[in-house]
C-alpha cells in the first residue's frame, strides 16, 4: 500500500533507468541487497545504528531498482520476482535479528516472544497470500495483490526503521514499536485469512 503510493512505478522507473546502463541483470541487483542486509544487521549488531540503518536503507533500494531494470531490459521473468521474494523474506529477517544483537542482553523471556511474535507475523503475512494463490483459492491476481492488509512489508519495514532511529534515544520506545509492530503484523495475517475466505466463499458458486 504504501510503496504503491509513495513508489509510483511510473516515477521509480524513468528515475532509475540509467542503472540498466550498468550492464547488472536484474536478479544480481535483488541478490546484492543480501550482503548489504548482513552488514546492516552486523553493524546494528556493534550498536552502529545509523550506519546499520543505511546499509538496511540501500538493501531496500536494490528491491526498487532490480524491477525497474527488468523493465528497462525487458527482463521481466516469474524467476526472477520468486527469487525477489525470497531475498525480500531474508532481508526482513536480518533487520530483526539485527534489533535482536543490538538489544543482546536486554532480551528476556518477554522479548523473545515479542520477537517470535513478529518473525512469525512478518513471514505468514506474505504465506496466507502465496498459499491462497497455491491451493487455487484466488485464480484472479488482480483481487489476490488487493487483499493487503493494515501492515504490508513496505509499513512493516519503515516501523522496523523507526525501531533503529527509536534505539538511538530510548530503548523503552524501541520496544513500543517493536510491540505495534509485532501486533499489527499478526492482525494482517488475520486479515488476510478472512479476505481470502470471503472471496473463495463469494466465487464457490454456491458449492
Amino acid at each position: 500500500m504504501l510503496r504503491s503510493r509513495l513508489l509510483r512505478r511510473e516515477r521509480t522507473d524513468g528515475l532509475l533507468k540509467p542503472f540498466a546502463r550498468l550492464g547488472l541483470h536484474p536478479i544480481a541487483w535483488s541478490v546484492l541487497s543480501l550482503p548489504l542486509a548482513f552488514a546492516g544487521m552486523l553493524l546494528l549488531g556493534r550498536g552502529e545504528l545509523i550506519q546499520g540503518l543505511l546499509m538496511f536503507l540501500a538493501a531496500g533500494a536494490m528491491d526498487v531498482i532490480d524491477g525497474a531494470v527488468a523493465r528497462a531490459t525487458s527482463t521481466v521473468t516469474l524467476l526472477g520476482a520468486y527469487i525477489d521474494g525470497v531475498l525480500d523474506r531474508y532481508v526482513e529477517i536480518l533487520l530483526i535479528m539485527g534489533l535482536m544483537l543490538f538489544l543482546g542482553d536486554r532480551i528476556d523471556l518477554r522479548l523473545s516472544l515479542l520477537f517470535s511474535l513478529l518473525i512469525f507475523g512478518s513471514l505468514m503475512t506474505s504465506f496466507v497470500r502465496a498459499y491462497a494463490d497455491h491451493r487455487g483459492l484466488v485464480r484472479d491476481q488482480e483481487a489476490l495483490s488487493r487483499m493487503g492488509g493494515v501492515l504490508e512489508r513496505a509499513e512493516r519495514l519503515m516501523l522496523l526503521y523507526a525501531c533503529i532511529i527509536s534505539g538511538m534515544y530510548s530503548i523503552d520506545l524501541l520496544v513500543l514499536i517493536l510491540t505495534i509492530t509485532a501486533l499489527l503484523a499478526n492482525l494482517t495475517v488475520i486479515q488476510r485469512v478472512f479476505l481470502i475466505l470471503n472471496y473463495a466463499r463469494g466465487n464457490s458458486g454456491g458449492s
